[in-house]
């Protein structure tokens, strides 16, 4: 079933998605390629309990619908650039 969406928004407690989280190499992620995904998560940057869901979830979407899915807490919703997005590139 297609739902004729631009973009998917997944969202979450943290503003964007973050490699090394609350480390002191922690780097947030504003724009990456479904292939940087899934490098992140075969590198283990993401936990079963948070984020590593939410990022198979928006590579299954950005796979099948070449749009673009983005990751951000609902605060940030005003905000045009807000979020990480995930892109098929």
């Amino acid at each position: 079933m297609e739902i004729g969406a631009d973009e998917f928004y997944i969202l979450t407690d943290v503003p964007k998605v973050y490699i090394n989280f609350r480390k002191p190499d922690e780097k947030a992620l504003d724009t990456i390629t479904v292939s940087e995904a899934k490098k992140y998560l075969e590198e283990k940057h993401f936990t079963e309990g948070s984020m590593a869901p939410k990022v198979r979830a928006t590579i299954q979407y950005v796979e099948k619908s070449g749009k673009t899915c983005i990751i951000t807490e609902a605060g940030k919703l005003h905000d045009p650039n807000c979020g990480t997005r995930i892109i098929a590139g």
